[in-house]
């Protein structure tokens, strides 16, 4: 029962482009990163296997040794992790309706909180065979990270490149799929990078992400749509189809850039983009980023 499951999560999560998506591949940065500098930094831009060697690959990860659409899965080294267990963490706990509430492959949250956790609860979690609750590590901030955590997750030195190098903040996301985060834009430029396991990234324009925000808004009937509103009910829904279904929704839709990142890619993600993320695989994934001036 377990792997028949297995398999219909993993495709129900691989999202194959389409000749007719509104949204195309993203740029790639094809060489070294001595060729930043000429590149565009108005657009997203992908950075394929520039951050293999960041020490948290290795140290807090090991090869499953099975393929996973064509990668490797990963597993959490709990050995190693787990010498931090107690440390108090910020999780997202997802409770899901049964299977037969699921439309389009996408389960009913049943319960959405915020909360506090020690991070041994995490890491039990990934290792587990629980798919009725999900716990992620959401914008955990790497400086508050035990200091031999942080040394494994080392400020890439290609922010001085893309910015003037004053990072503004970091963050480590960590969990097993499917996890999600909705439609939004950040206030300052953004390094994100893989660490294991798949990404995909649908990304909007500044403009164009505006006035689909402000559509969805109005069609709600809210003045905001923030924090765990966005996590739940009709929000999540509408945020959600508006990005990732290829069909508008209600007179909406959104059009832009794709990208697909596995462990070791990095993404660039210029200040004012509108962007949208969900994970892809069964196996433990984790990202890490920087917001950066």
């Amino acid at each position: 029962m377990l792997a028949r499951r297995t398999v219909q999560q993993i495709a129900r999560n691989k999202r194959p482009y389409s000749q007719h998506s509104r949204f195309a591949p993203a740029k790639r940065l094809d060489g070294t990163l001595t060729h930043v500098k000429s590149l565009d930094l108005s657009e997203p831009i992908v950075l394929p296997r520039q951050f293999v060697d960041i020490p948290a690959i290795n140290n807090w990860f090991t090869p499953a040794g099975s393929p996973e659409d064509d990668g490797v899965c990963h597993e959490l080294k709990t050995s190693y992790l787990g010498r931090h267990g107690s440390l108090l963490v910020p999780l997202e706990y997802t409770r899901y309706d049964s299977d037969e509430g699921a439309v389009d492959g996408r389960k009913t949250i049943a319960t959405f909180e915020s909360i506090q956790a020690p991070l041994s609860l995490l890491l039990s979690h990934i290792s587990s065979e629980d798919y009725s609750q999900q716990l992620y590590l959401a914008q955990c901030s790497i400086d508050d990270l035990p200091s031999d955590l942080q040394a494994d997750l080392p400020t890439p030195g290609l922010i001085s490149c893309l910015g003037r190098g004053d990072i503004y903040a970091s963050s480590i996301w960590m969990g097993r799929p499917p996890t999600s985060t909705p439609l939004h834009r950040d206030p300052n430029p953004n390094l994100f990078v893989q660490l294991v396991g798949k990404k995909v990234i649908r990304l909007v324009r500044p403009k164009q992400g505006r006035h689909l925000y402000d559509r969805l808004r109005t069609q709600m009937g809210h003045a905001h749509m923030r924090g765990e509103e966005m996590m739940v009910g009709d929000e999540r829904n509408r945020l959600h189809d508006v990005v990732w279904n290829e069909k508008e929704v209600n007179g909406v839709s959104a059009s832009g850039v794709e990208a697909r990142i596995e462990g070791g890619d990095g993404l660039y993600i210029p200040h004012g983009w509108w962007h949208a993320v969900e994970s892809i695989g069964s196996h433990a994934n984790a990202s890490a980023n920087w917001w950066f001036r």
